[in-house]
């Protein structure tokens, strides 16, 4: 069982899309989230692995319950409210689900391929410039 008081989304803050649409969420939708990199977060008390969060972008509920990928933006486009919460509530049912999913896949699994991703992304956590012993 988790012990944060709201939900956490946990993004991978070595990637660079990542962190502009972090900055997007920051800038433009009122979330009551708080937002972390998965490189600085307590993953245990948040009921996740480090092996996960490279996988994808994360959602943790309060109650332990964690979301990931298409799902997890879903989480925060309905957390945030009007005008963006009918968007994550179409992208929780089928088919939209399985299209969001793919999408997610799609994106995630190329994004050093993509304009503002960074070679990072293409390396595993431990082999990153910097990395910790993650």
């Amino acid at each position: 069982m988790s012990d944060h008081a709201r939900p956490v989304l946990i993004y991978d803050g070595d990637c660079g899309i990542c962190t502009r649409c972090v900055a997007f969420v920051e800038r433009r939708m009122r979330t009551r989230a708080e937002i972390t990199a998965w490189q600085f977060a307590d993953l245990a008390a948040l009921g996740t692995t480090a092996e996960r969060a490279e996988h994808e972008v994360l959602w943790a509920e309060p109650g332990g319950r964690v979301h990931g990928g298409a799902q997890a933006v879903a989480r925060l486009l309905i957390d945030a409210g009007l005008p963006w919460a009918p968007l994550g509530w179409v992208a929780r049912i089928p088919p939209f689900r399985w299209i969001a999913h793919g999408l997610y896949r799609l994106v995630a699994d190329n994004r050093h391929r993509l304009p503002g991703g960074t070679p990072a992304c293409a390396l595993p956590a431990d082999q990153r410039p910097g990395a910790r012993g993650r």
